[in-house]
């Protein structure tokens, strides 16, 4: 059994009127967010959905405290966000493992931070191992897993400091269909047990129907909130793939995304 730590703040996010503009050293500032308003509920499945550029990734790492908060104002149970915290744990495309580390080291990493004896430790890291379905692989390498595993290596690194919030910046985009598959399974049996709060980015218009409560659909660069559609299903499973219900609401997203990423190519200079 996983143990949990105790949370003293609510995992709701609050998210109002944010603009974010990126200033490089040469060339002119890109406006990537324009006073985006949202609100995610507690233990919600969330999904940040829109065309390329349209700063679905700026959103998620403005949440995470990664980057400044410049115009506007993000609150996590009413505390506004200045920079990360051990309530949000983020999740990266390309796994961000210390290929250095084996499996255990990877998930003991954010451990060692906790004020847990080195046995209470090793206790959560490999029940998390356990958890992601990786036992056996403990003392393997990084250059030695398959992308599928790897993925679960960096979401079992990520869940055993018992994050209420989870960041999730287009974590299956590496893998392979099949392999994609499995993990949006996985992930689901995993955030149906937990409840943890998840903001999930993709450009999967299946992927978001399937996996979220609600999809927040952004607009061509700069980023609004276009439209929140609900997704919420009875039952979720291979099934449901092949459903009426699903297959309408994929066709009623990808119509809405669709709109803004034919704006968003327009705007690509030639």
């Amino acid at each position: 059994m996983v143990e949990r730590l105790k949370q003293d703040a609510a995992a709701s996010i609050r998210i109002e009127s944010i603009s974010h503009e990126y200033r490089p050293a040469r060339g002119r500032p890109v406006q990537a967010l324009d006073e985006v308003s949202l609100e995610i509920r507690d233990r919600e499945f969330l999904a940040l959905l829109g065309p390329s550029g349209c700063g679905k990734s700026t959103l998620l790492y403005l949440i995470g405290g990664f980057l400044p908060i410049t115009h506007g104002r993000i609150e996590i149970g009413g505390r506004a966000v200045t920079e990360p915290g051990p309530d949000r744990g983020i999740v990266f495309q390309h796994f961000a493992l210390f290929p250095w580390k084996t499996v255990l080291q990877n998930v003991l990493y954010g451990l060692q931070k906790l004020r847990l004896t080195r046995e209470e430790q090793l206790k959560r890291a490999r029940d998390y191992i356990n958890l992601v379905k990786l036992t056996g692989f403990e003392n393997s390498y990084p250059s030695q897993l398959s992308g599928g595993m790897k993925q679960r290596a960096a979401l079992a690194r990520t869940l055993a400091v018992d994050p209420t919030i989870l960041l999730m910046d287009e974590p299956f985009g590496a893998l392979d269909a099949q392999t994609r598959s499995l993990m949006q399974e996985e992930l689901l049996s995993i955030w149906q047990r937990q409840r943890k709060t998840v903001v999930f980015v993709t450009h999967d218009v299946q992927e978001a129907v399937y996996l979220a409560d609600r999809i927040a659909i952004m607009s061509a660069r700069p980023g609004r909130i276009k439209e929140i559609v609900d997704s919420r299903f009875e039952q979720r499973g291979p099934a449901l793939l092949k459903s009426p219900a699903f297959m309408e609401k994929v066709d009623y997203v990808w119509n809405v995304v669709r709109q803004e990423a034919i704006i968003a190519q327009a705007e690509v200079p030639m």
